[in-house]
C-alpha cells in the first residue's frame, strides 16, 4: 500500500505508515491467527471471539436445516 502511493512530504507519508499500522493490527484479520486480529490477540480478546464464532455458527446451521426441511415439507 505505502509503495503505490507517493508522498510528496515526510508528514503525507508518515501519516501513511501510521495508517498502514493500525490497519494491519487492529482491522486486518490475519489468517495465521485464526481470522483475528493482532490487537485480538495481544489483548486476549481472540477465545471469546473464538467461541462467539462458533456459537453464530452453530445457530446458522441450525437456522438452515430448519429452512431446509420446511422447504421439504412444503414441497411434499
Amino acid at each position: 500500500m505505502v509503495k503505490l502511493n507517493n508522498f510528496y512530504h515526510p508528514d503525507e507519508l508518515r501519516e501513511g505508515l501510521s495508517d498502514f499500522v493500525d490497519r494491519n493490527n487492529n482491522q486486518r484479520c490475519h489468517e495465521s491467527l485464526n481470522n483475528l486480529t493482532p490487537a485480538d490477540v495481544y489483548f486476549g480478546r481472540g477465545d471469546a471471539i473464538l467461541k462467539r464464532r462458533e456459537e453464530i455458527k452453530k445457530q446458522t446451521l441450525k437456522q438452515r436445516k430448519n429452512q431446509y426441511l420446511n422447504q421439504k415439507l412444503i414441497v411434499l
